[in-house]
């Protein structure tokens, strides 16, 4: 069995990989899509929006209803993204032990 020492080094050198990754993570930018690409949102590793291009094609007046769904849609998509990459990034730093109560970046 290993020392008390020895634990507490090794959860303060997780803790300290855990630090680095959120500050990668704060850099990093996911991208979303919906409607085959005609609405495209970019967040960053915090979940916040960072741009929304939309192709002009679905700029109509009287379907404003579909395009609220695919931009609800395309933020979903970048978000279940980014997601899946700090699952894994997280993975990376703790072995792949589950943390309980420990939820990044959000």
């Amino acid at each position: 069995m290993k020392n008390i020492g020895q634990l507490m080094k090794q959860a303060q050198a997780m803790q300290e990989r855990m630090a680095e990754m959120q500050q990668k993570l704060e850099q990093v930018e996911i991208s979303g899509s919906s409607g085959a690409g005609l609405v495209q949102i970019t967040i960053n590793g915090k979940g916040e929006m960072r741009s929304l291009k939309i192709d002009p094609s679905l700029v109509d007046p009287q379907e404003t209803e579909v395009l609220e769904d695919l931009i609800v849609a395309a933020f979903n998509d970048a978000k279940a993204k980014l997601e899946a990459h700090t699952a894994e990034e997280m993975g990376k730093v703790t072995g792949g032990m589950n943390i309980p109560g420990f939820k990044m970046p959000f």
